[in-house]
């Protein structure tokens, strides 16, 4: 179908990137209106079953939604091996708590959206995402502006998880020098942040330019790579920015750490972990 053409109304068309878009078959809409802050649309795909955009964009959807919450949680947490406190940054859907709340020693979780009709839709809509967590008594809640938060709030977290949504409209803020400045002042000793960074081969100036600012704020300062479907283009990139050694943590420690937290996985594996680290030159020449 040529891109002049219009598609049928029972497809979502992404057109997130100007010369590559992607498109999911709509079976059944279960929403579809625009918020204070942007469209939000839920709809069931035959492949990956409920699906959340936003302004258009896959933001989740049940069948793959595993492999990013699993790997922007249980790599910082694992690696860090002694997390008692996480601040997720965005997380609508709850994905990102969900997992986070798997381990069993963290006792607080604090979650700032800045949108809250997502929030009471994905409880709606897409239950599953969640499983439970926004009704854990350690999960703290807050609609509010993340840039604002961080700029005012003084608490310390030993992990910081960043589920921004893509560097445009509301989410735009969230890739500045200055937040991860903010985000930095919030991290305990041997801290560990964590942002999503979109896919290089498509996004790669969004990776560049989170890496400039990371190099200058952190002793070590990479990315790591998983490849979630409906995020199309090839691998994601997850940000890392810490002060600490937690990077350097061997698979047998991994390992342990793994086994005695007990939980179930089906992306994330110690392997995996260290794996994820490896970067083909492509990506390694954007980060500089």
């Amino acid at each position: 179908m040529s891109p002049r053409e219009t598609w049928p109304a029972d497809w979502n068309v992404e057109r997130l990137h100007a010369d590559h878009a992607q498109a999911l078959r709509i079976t059944a809409e279960f929403y579809d209106s625009a918020t204070e802050h942007q469209r939000l649309r839920v709809f069931e795909n035959p492949t990956f079953g409920r699906s959340m955009t936003l302004d258009g964009v896959v933001q989740v959807t049940e069948a793959d939604n595993f492999i990013y919450h699993e790997m922007m949680t249980h790599v910082p947490i694992l690696a860090h091996g002694a997390v008692r406190r996480v601040l997720i940054v965005g997380g609508g859907d709850g994905g990102m708590a969900r997992e986070v709340l798997k381990h069993e020693q963290i006792e607080q979780v604090t979650m700032v959206e800045i949108d809250g009709t997502v929030v009471d839709f994905c409880k709606s809509h897409l239950p599953a995402i969640s499983a439970g967590a926004f009704d854990d008594p350690r999960l703290d809640l807050v609609i509010a502006d993340g840039a604002q938060f961080m700029r005012q709030n003084a608490d310390l977290y030993d992990v910081i998880i960043v589920d921004s949504t893509d560097p445009v409209g509301p989410g735009e803020v969230l890739f500045t020098d200055t937040f991860y400045g903010h985000a930095k002042a919030r991290l305990a000793s041997g801290g560990i942040l964590v942002t999503q960074n979109g896919v290089p081969f498509l996004q790669g100036a969004e990776l560049t330019n989170t890496m400039r600012a990371f190099t200058a704020l952190f002793a070590d300062a990479t990315c790591y790579l998983a490849t979630i479907p409906t995020y199309a283009g090839g691998p994601m990139a997850f940000g890392w920015g810490t002060d600490g050694p937690a990077r350097g943590v061997d698979v047998t420690t991994l390992r342990q750490r793994f086994e005695a937290a007990d939980i179930q996985t089906d992306y994330y594996t110690p392997e995996v972990h260290l794996g994820a680290f490896a970067l083909p030159p492509y990506v390694s020449r954007l980060i500089g």
